[in-house]
């Protein structure tokens, strides 16, 4: 019987890709491809346009809230605007 880390792991493999603190999730959007075009410009108007999905960059982060450290999904984003937060707090302003 495995262990209670490893369901721990495992749910947090299938868990929704998406950011736990804004809340980005997987949108699906069109690709398409770009010719440079032959004499005539055929191949500009007949360039395949096929469905693909965009997903956000996700990382696992430590992330303290309240105290409490919680490891938590993030996008970039996210992680980058809770290190400028960081940074303003611990710089004081001259008075």
């Amino acid at each position: 019987m495995p262990n209670r880390g490893q369901f721990i792991h495992l749910a947090f493999l299938f868990m929704a890709y998406r950011c736990e603190l804004c809340d980005k999730k997987t949108r699906s959007g069109r690709q398409h491809t770009h010719h440079s075009g032959v004499a005539g410009g055929q191949w500009k108007r007949r360039a395949p346009v096929t469905l693909r999905t965009f997903k956000p960059n996700l990382h696992a982060v430590t992330i303290s809230a309240e105290g409490v450290l919680r490891r938590v999904r993030a996008c970039t984003k996210c992680i980058k605007r809770a290190k400028f937060d960081l940074r303003k707090k611990v710089v004081v302003a001259p008075s």
